[in-house]
């Protein structure tokens, strides 16, 4: 009754203990002192009743404290965030979300303002890349596409509008960075990203590939191999995408080694079709996994593709291994798998 009387009159936690510890001491005084009495025969006719519940309910307690504590004991404190950390206050205020999560905070937040990106597409998985990317904090963003922007696009490449047909899309994306996040270095490219510009590449931490072709994602993959910088690549169709880490350079597999022979039919989504909604589901994922590489937070997809079904809201993942004879990135297996990430 008086667990429920302190419920429902929202009393301290400590006062409700204390009543229930004044009453229980009560009872067994009683006992003790007129064990013959009726009123102890009506609560129980023994103390040594009392002393075991009282003891079973002490055993409870601190049963219950200790696993407060190894509760707050396996989980780190997030690490505090100083002004000398590189962060302006706009910053420590723009991304406290980021700095309040452990697996990144102040540390993890300079990485990405430190992080050089360059993201090959600004089309359906490339909007939602470039926005997220902006949003988190992500200091350095090389953006190349060489489309403009069409009445057809607007179905699902969410960062343009409909005045800016005809503009080229890597302007127009940069500007839509860049009104988000005035903190970032956006360079924007109109050409595409080619097997020849692996010097390039070379100067980035991560590439994120989101172009919709088997033979240009091919030929960044070459060029990424190459370089030796690690590939986020995305693919999407009708109702279903992929997300995986191609980088061989620290044993993981490369394209050529999960698709080594082109579809005899490389449709596009111009041809296929593709839901407004998919982009935007693997986009985002693309852009989480970035941020999980490069603040080194929870384990990234390399050796591992997720497979999304829109259409029946199915996901699953699978592993996914490098090939020694892949024609691409067999002298890759040769270096030490394992190497630490960026």
């Amino acid at each position: 009754m008086l667990l429920i009387l302190g419920r429902v009159l929202h009393l301290p936690r400590q006062v409700v203990l204390l009543m229930v510890g004044i009453l229980w001491v009560g009872m067994l005084s009683l006992q003790v002192i007129a064990p013959g009495s009726g009123a102890a025969a009506a609560l129980g006719g023994s103390a040594a009743g009392w002393l075991v519940l009282g003891a079973v309910v002490m055993l409870v307690i601190g049963y219950r404290r200790l696993l407060a504590r190894l509760r707050v004991q396996a989980t780190p404190a997030p690490a505090p965030v100083t002004r000398d950390a590189g962060l302006s206050d706009a910053e420590l205020d723009r991304y406290a979300r980021h700095l309040v999560l452990h697996q990144i905070g102040g540390a993890g937040q300079m990485r990405l303002k430190d992080a050089r990106v360059l993201v090959v597409g600004a089309g359906g998985l490339g909007s939602p890349v470039c926005l997220y990317l902006a949003a988190a904090g992500v200091g350095r963003i090389t953006l190349a596409d060489d489309d403009t922007v069409s009445l057809s696009n607007l179905q699902r490449q969410v960062i343009f509008r409909d005045d800016l047909r005809g503009e080229p899309k890597a302007y127009a994306a940069a500007e839509a960075m860049l009104r988000l996040n005035p903190h970032l270095d956006v360079t924007p490219l109109i050409r595409r990203i080619t097997e020849g510009d692996s010097d390039l590449i070379a100067g980035h931490d991560l590439v994120i590939d989101g172009t919709d072709s088997f033979a240009g994602r091919a030929a960044i993959n070459r060029a990424c191999v190459a370089a030796g910088v690690p590939l986020l690549s995305g693919a999407i169709g009708q109702w279903e995408g992929q997300v995986t880490l191609f980088d061989p350079a620290r044993g993981g597999p490369c394209m050529g080694c999960l698709f080594p022979v082109a579809p005899e039919r490389d449709a596009p989504c111009a041809d296929a079709g593709v839901v407004g909604a998919l982009p935007g589901v693997i986009g985002s994922l693309m852009a989480l996994e970035a941020i999980k590489h490069l603040t080194g937070a929870g384990q990234g997809l390399r050796g591992r593709m997720m497979l999304f079904d829109g259409l029946y809201g199915e996901t699953r993942t699978i592993a996914c291994a490098q090939d020694p004879a892949c024609p691409v990135c067999g002298a890759q297996s040769a270096l030490e798998p394992g190497a630490a990430q960026p």
